[in-house]
């Protein structure tokens, strides 16, 4: 994203605060904002509910179905600075995943629920050019989790090979606590897994591994306009490039339009989450209904609270809440929990 599509979608940000706040001056801005941005049309495929002020009696923050955002605490460990990506542990339960965004190098840093350092590895047989976005899924091994850390993002749409690492979750223990970024301790060795998208180059920050199939999914970030859904079906290989298939696009109840940062699938894959700068969002599958018929499902908007600059979401181990940090030192670690 340039430099002046950041300042504005800030701008957007602290706009939408003051929204949050007083509704009806808000209205009118929004109103000329929308009229003064290029139309562009609803796609049949994802239909959304508006976003719209709270109903009377509603927290700040709250929706239907969750409750109001909680500040569990920071992220205390000094080499985060930049919350990229975040994911719940499988292996150690209670415990979560973030790294970077571009500029760190290929490292994933533990943390547990109040934001208390656990430690830091280096992904081996990675490197770093512009970590957006970290999931949690099945692989090769059958009863062994896996993190996928996406090395998807593209500001200037250049690349014309996007690549996922995946590599065996590392169980965190008590002695993992004292390990730095400049004495890391070091995971088993990454996969590359290489993806290639069907219809040119996009910008992507938010990667999302399905619980049960392994089938990739990534949400390319585009601002005032529609984000596009694409797959790479599971079991994914490393052997060779893989083309993904665009499923469709979704249409962000927002007036950013899709700059999606982060994106997570609940681990009963029935549910998925995903954010922008401003706030979440929630799609749930019907019961029943295949996977993919989620796309089609309306999306629900959630309050995440005061975010900096808010990049990651994931769902906690049980699938009852959401979890949220922002880019900066001593981040927000943010919760919501199911009603």
């Amino acid at each position: 994203m340039t430099k002046v599509a950041v300042a504005l979608a800030r701008s957007v940000t602290s706009l939408w605060n003051l929204y949050l706040r007083r509704y009806a001056s808000f209205s009118m801005l929004g109103c000329l904002m929308l009229v003064s941005c290029q139309h562009v049309p609803v796609p049949q495929r994802a239909q959304a509910l508006p976003a719209g002020p709270p109903s009377p009696g509603t927290s700040k923050g709250t929706s239907e179905t969750y409750g109001p955002a909680t500040r569990l605490g920071v992220l205390k460990d000094a080499a985060i600075k930049e919350s990229s990506g975040l994911v719940a542990s499988r292996s150690t339960p209670g415990l979560f995943w973030t790294h970077n965004d571009s500029g760190d190098g290929p490292f994933i840093y533990g943390f547990d629920s109040q934001g208390s350092r656990k430690g830091v590895w280096r992904v081996a047989d990675a490197s770093a050019r512009d970590w957006e976005d970290i999931a949690a899924g099945p692989g090769p091994q059958r009863n062994q989790s896996y993190l996928y850390i996406g090395d998807i993002g593209d500001n200037r749409e250049q690349r014309s090979e996007i690549v996922v690492y995946r590599v065996p979750e590392p169980t965190i223990t008590a002695a993992d606590t004292s390990s730095t970024r400049s004495k890391p301790r070091l995971t088993e060795s990454a996969e590359a897994i290489r993806l290639r998208y069907p219809d040119g180059k996009h910008d992507a920050e938010t990667l999302m591994v399905h619980p049960v199939t392994g089938s990739l999914f990534i949400v390319t970030k585009v601002a005032f306009a529609n984000p596009s859904i694409y797959e790479a079906s599971g079991p994914v290989s490393s052997e060779r490039p893989i083309t993904l298939k665009r499923l469709g696009e979704l249409n962000i109840p927002s007036l950013l339009g899709g700059i999606i940062t982060g994106g997570d699938i609940s681990p009963d894959g029935r549910r998925v989450a995903l954010c922008d700068y401003m706030q979440g969002y929630e799609i749930v599958l019907p019961e029943g209904a295949a996977f993919n018929t989620i796309w089609n499902q309306p999306l629900r908007p959630i309050g995440l609270g005061q975010r900096k600059q808010g990049e990651a979401i994931a769902y906690r181990l049980d699938g009852r809440a959401l979890l949220a940090t922002s880019e900066g030192s001593r981040a927000p670690l943010i919760q919501v929990v199911r009603r």
